[in-house]
């Protein structure tokens, strides 16, 4: 599928109202397979689609901006020919979800964030708040050149297995599995994948103190106007539960938190029956803010 200048893969379920889903970090449209059948089952047009430079989505040499990549995701919402979709991200994708709420509104009907705060709340959080700048060490650690990529790929990718072990609840046994981790360790593997999953969070640092860093925090400013569903793991360890609980501020349309316990950074492959419910219940609400 053609837009913004590149070519996304997306995997398709269902009709109805679009629901279009966002992975995360370090994952790809798979980590959605669970909501893709519910959300089918449930009425929905439910689309997953890779991120620019992961699983099947071109490899382009840049635009891993967030304001590139949210443009990804509108885009890709007009080619498959509807006037709007509900945005469901997590982690990276909920940044990204965030970033097309705020930049086109108008194709946004509804908004789902995961295991992510608001781009601004990220910032100060990692910036004022040391220990989700502990947490999310990995993203200073992707600042090096080259070696984060190496890093990533080698041993057949066995650190992206660490890093979902790691970032799992203790409080689910059968997440994740060998054979699940596999997936995604092969995904990794795929020539440039690590590169290209790295480029987001250059730029997050990266651009912290420059004119465009500044012009995007700036813009964020903008309040998100769409009604809110933001869904977090009590448990989460790269994400500190009170890194994303202030982000409703930013939000002047029906906002709903909804905090699963005991559960980490992977609520929706944790517990996808309750993370299913959860999303296809508040999608259904006509009446979100009751």
């Amino acid at each position: 599928m053609a837009a913004n200048g590149a070519r996304f893969h997306i995997a398709e379920l269902g009709e109805g109202p679009l629901v279009l889903l966002l992975h995360g970090f370090p994952q790809f449209w798979w980590t959605w397979r669970h909501q893709l059948t519910a959300l089918a089952g449930a009425g929905f047009r439910a689309v997953a689609m890779d991120l620019r430079g992961v699983g099947g989505s071109d490899r382009t040499p840049r635009g891993y901006d967030p304001a590139n990549l949210a443009l990804d995701i509108t885009g890709v919402i007009r080619s498959l020919g509807e006037p709007d979709a509900a945005l469901v991200g997590h982690d990276m994708g909920g940044y990204l979800a965030w970033t097309a709420a705020v930049m086109r509104p108008k194709l946004v009907r509804r908004l789902v964030v995961s295991s992510m705060p608001h781009p601004r709340r990220w910032r100060s959080s990692m910036l004022s708040d040391f220990a989700q700048s502990r947490a999310g060490s990995y993203i200073w650690g992707f600042q090096r050149p080259w070696v984060p990529e190496r890093q990533l790929v080698a041993d057949d990718a066995a650190l992206v297995g660490r890093l979902i072990h790691e970032w799992a609840g203790p409080r689910t046994p059968d997440f994740p599995d060998d054979a699940t981790v596999d997936v995604y360790r092969r995904a990794m593997c795929i020539p440039s994948t690590a590169h290209c999953s790295i480029e987001p969070y250059r730029w997050m640092v990266r651009s912290l103190a420059r004119p465009d860093g500044i012009q995007f925090n700036r813009r964020m400013k903008l309040p998100v106007r769409v009604p809110t569903l933001h869904l977090h793991g009590s448990l989460d360890p790269a994400i500190r539960t009170r890194s994303a609980a202030g982000s409703g501020e930013y939000v002047e349309a029906p906002y709903r938190w909804r905090l699963f316990d005991g559960l980490g950074h992977f609520p929706h492959e944790e517990d996808p029956a309750g993370f299913s419910a959860e999303l296809i219940s508040w999608l259904k609400d006509s009446e979100p803010d009751r």
